[in-house]
């Protein structure tokens, strides 16, 4: 039975897209509770920004070498490869596994030494006894990519095979290895038992795919050729993305930086609040975009221009339709959903004050930014990944400026540090510099949608904007309407949770209600396309 379950495949694409959606949804659940679990710990203090801190290098030298490169570049050519040869494909697998081992290894080894230089560079306010745990931890998280580096080579071989089913295990796995280290190991150990969780959720990660590799037809060789035409074909594949991916983490390195020489907490208050918005762009964004690439791709090859124009306008009105609604929801909840999440122990009610105007200010570009992955991945259908790639430099300049700008600005006694204390009820003489950093991510975010939309328009002219602008003001009213009705809701309804689950459904049931006598088209689409999957069941 065991056998069984580590080799069975899925049939078809829509099954393996709902056990993907099915895993990030429990992986994203996982993760709400992780945080929770680390502020109730910890508290919004000099542990957990060290934590978030030492984050920062493990994860950037993660997303170059492996978000923005294997996993880009490995899947395509084991396909090319194992249509001509499974014998050379499976050489080739050893080839990258061993050459990307070798790699991060040496990486590791060179982090590890020049830690204490790197972590002192990325939080320059922090004090000797914070630099020499983030140090710590920094040096122990750095098992975390090569573990991760090599389990995403055998999620690509497993993606070929179609076993969806152990691959969307994989995330899961990670957060609990997490939430077990918070949970069984911090109390003995400290703030070094989430590193230490870290390291077996990577190590789970990788260990549950080898024994469906293995069945796959994988067996391990130590091939070593950097000469091979195939591991050339990877690096070349793997350069403009890296740019676009190193470009999003140095922002975020920075942005650590800058936190760092904030008030005690500020990382901590700025990971919190970035974490609960993503979870909507992760769920909503990345899942209509990576649904619908394969169709703008093929349309695209097939010279079908009416027809990619239709693909892409109905994807990008039905994320308008799921995101919109939500993300004034989340606005409007944002105090009720951090008191849920984060609201425990050592997290004070002044962290969650800032957590919770943060995550309201990130709202701002919430709907922008899930917008993104849709648009760029609308790029790389017609095969170009330069254009997005100068928009994310363009936008990360912004984005670091505004940053230094926006806490400059919020350290003294001006305009806008009066109107955020007046307008979200914070305490007078509040320190609230780190408010800065949301308030730039959101500007940037819609600075980065609009330069893609212009840039598509110029490439490919009109992607059907009239409909999308008709459905966009149908969503908007019908996304201010429920909000009223949730509004006056909260008034008479006390505790975060009675309050978020109440106001939540009724704010639901009126947005379906307006958004079908408004006849939006987006309504009477998903309607249809639900219908048609149970009359084939």
């Amino acid at each position: 039975m065991l056998n069984r379950f580590f080799n069975s495949q899925t049939k078809t694409i829509t099954f393996a897209a709902f056990l993907l959606a099915v895993s990030a949804l429990t992986s994203r659940f996982l993760g709400l509770v992780r945080d929770r679990l680390l502020a109730g710990h910890f508290g919004a203090g000099p542990d957990l920004d060290s934590y978030f801190a030492a984050f920062r290098i493990p994860d950037f030298i993660y997303s170059i070498l492996i978000a923005g490169g294997i996993i880009v570049a490995f899947l395509p050519l084991f396909s090319e490869y194992f249509l001509k040869n499974e014998k050379e494909a499976w050489k080739f697998v050893n080839n990258v596994l061993n050459i990307f081992l070798f790699f991060l290894v040496l990486i590791s080894l060179a982090i590890f030494l020049f830690a204490p230089a790197l972590v002192k560079l990325i939080t320059p306010g922090f004090s000797p006894q914070q630099l020499s745990l983030t140090t710590l931890l920094t040096r122990i998280l750095f098992l975390s990519p090569i573990l991760l580096g090599l389990s995403s080579i055998f999620s690509g071989v497993l993606q070929y095979f179609n076993r969806f089913l152990i691959y969307s295990l994989t995330p899961i796995l990670y957060n609990l290895g997490i939430i077990f280290g918070i949970l069984f190991i911090v109390p003995y150990s400290g703030i070094l038992g989430v590193a230490l969780g870290v390291i077996l959720g990577a190590f789970s990660h990788l260990i549950i795919q080898i024994p469906s590799a293995i069945s796959c037809g994988f067996k391990y060789q130590p091939i070593f050729n950097f000469q091979e035409p195939g591991i050339k074909k990877v690096f070349l594949l793997m350069a403009p993305r890296t740019f676009a991916v190193a470009s999003f983490h140095i922002n975020l390195i920075v942005i650590t930086a800058i936190a760092s020489t904030l008030a005690t907490g500020s990382i901590t208050i700025f990971n919190l609040a970035y974490n609960l918005q993503y979870l909507p762009l992760g769920i909503i964004g990345v899942s209509f975009a990576t649904a619908a690439f394969p169709f703008l791709s093929r349309s695209w090859a097939n010279q079908k221009n009416g027809e990619f124009v239709k693909v892409f306008s109905s994807t990008f009105r039905q994320t308008l339709y799921f995101i919109v609604p939500i993300t004034f929801l989340i606005y409007l909840l944002r105090n009720q959903i951090v008191e849920i999440v984060l609201k425990q122990g050592e997290f004070s009610q002044q962290a969650a004050q800032l957590t919770a105007v943060s995550l309201g200010l990130f709202c701002l570009g919430i709907v922008a930014l899930s917008l993104v992955p849709l648009l760029s991945r609308t790029f790389f259908s017609f095969q170009d990944t330069k254009t997005p790639t100068f928009i994310v430099l363009a936008v990360m300049t912004l984005n670091i400026t505004l940053s230094f700008y926006f806490v400059w600005l919020l350290k003294s006694t001006n305009f806008l540090s009066n109107f955020f204390i007046k307008f979200f009820s914070l305490p007078a003489g509040q320190e609230i510099a780190i408010l800065g950093l949301p308030l730039a991510w959101s500007i940037g975010a819609i600075f980065h949608f609009l330069l893609l939309v212009a840039f598509l328009y110029r490439r490919i002219g009109d992607f059907g904007i009239k409909e999308i602008l008709n459905s966009f003001l149908k969503i908007l009213t019908a996304s201010i309407l429920m909000t009223a009705g949730a509004f006056f809701t909260l008034q008479n309804i006390s505790g975060a949770i009675f309050q978020t689950l109440i106001a939540g459904s009724l704010a639901g049931l009126i947005y379906l209600i307006s958004t079908f006598f408004l006849k939006s088209p987006e309504t009477e689409l998903i309607k249809s396309s639900i219908l048609k999957r149970f009359t084939k069941s």
